[in-house]
This record gives structure tokens, sequence and C-alpha cells, in this order.
């Protein structure tokens, strides 16, 4: 089994910064990749960030591209979601998810674990 929570939501005036932590306990060993999520209320989980494979690629989603980052600290077992530049339609619960499989890391499906999220509400 794999732990993740997630941490630094909060409410934030647009243009302004945030950064998400999610920290990971437990089996860690075998996570294959590690991604974000986001879901708004009345819509579709969908693909923020994430880490191809186990290396060190990302990719982002269009909407999100030049102004989020991912990192992690492996030392830490802690994945950061970097947000920079934010806008009110960035307004969502953001989950922190990891997989166990080689498989298409922007499908939210192809995630095993999943943290509670994290609320980031942004206005204008």
């Amino acid at each position: 089994q794999v732990q993740l929570v997630e941490s630094g939501g909060g409410l934030v005036q647009a243009g302004e910064s945030l950064r998400l932590s999610c920290a990971a306990s437990g089996r860690t060993f075998s996570i294959s990749g590690m991604g974000w999520f986001r879901q708004a209320p009345g819509k579709e989980r969908e693909f923020v960030a994430a880490f191809i494979w186990s290396g060190t690629n990302t990719d982002y989603a269009d909407s999100v591209k030049g102004r989020f980052t991912i990192s992690r600290d492996n030392a830490k077992n802690t994945v950061y979601l970097q947000m920079n530049s934010l806008k009110p339609e960035d307004t969502a619960v953001y989950y922190c998810a990891a997989r166990l499989r080689f498989s298409d890391y922007s499908d939210y499906r192809s995630y095993d674990y999943w943290g509670k999220g994290t609320q980031v509400t942004v206005y204008s």
C-alpha cells in the first residue's frame, strides 16, 4: 500500500502563487510514476502534471504549461506542484496520485493510489 497526503492549498488572488506538496509513505519503492490532477465542481478530473515513468522527464496540461512546475525530493518521498500566475479557472481540488504500472500518465485511470485532495481557490 501507498499513502499520499497533500498540503498547501488555499485561497489566493489571481496572479499569486501556491506550492502544493504530496508526501508519500508505505511501499513507495513500487511507484513507477506520480502526477497531479484536479477536479472543479461539476467537471471531470483532469490531468495537470506528471513525471513520465520514474525518470525526471515531465509533462503538463496545455492549460498550465509555463505556469506550473512539478518537482520532487526523493529523500523526503515528496512531490511538489509549484503554481504561479494563478487564474480563477485554476480553482479546483488538487489531487496527488501514484501509479504502479507503465501506463498512460495523463489518464487518471492509470493511477492506483490517490490522496484526499487539497482545495485551491483563486479569486479575481
